[in-house]
């Protein structure tokens, strides 16, 4: 079975800021995977060459919410993040995907 590396784009408003000024896409990765492997996913999905690649672990957070029989306590389980910086002149189009 083949390892999935690319699990979705992250879509929040500094993510996008940064794909529009400075051609840097950010996706949520397999914790497993490397920097070599994620290059490597994103050049055969997108069919465009990364420059740079930086990862990062988000930690999980406890979520609290009230209901009308008390309050439910949670967590949310950390993920691996990882920002692609893309060669000159490349883009890639996130939203014919989603």
């Amino acid at each position: 079975m083949a390892k999935t590396i690319l699990i979705k784009p992250v879509v929040s408003e500094k993510a996008e800021l940064l794909s529009e000024n400075q051609a840097h896409y950010t996706f949520v990765v397999a914790k497993t995977a490397n920097k070599i492997e994620i290059r490597n996913a994103v050049e055969a999905r997108y069919g465009v060459s990364v420059d740079r690649v930086n990862t990062m672990i988000m930690p999980g957070k406890t979520k609290n919410r009230s209901t009308k029989s008390g309050l439910l306590r949670g967590r949310v389980s950390s993920f691996k993040k990882a920002v692609v910086t893309l060669a000159e002149g490349e883009t890639i189009e996130l939203y014919n995907e989603l």
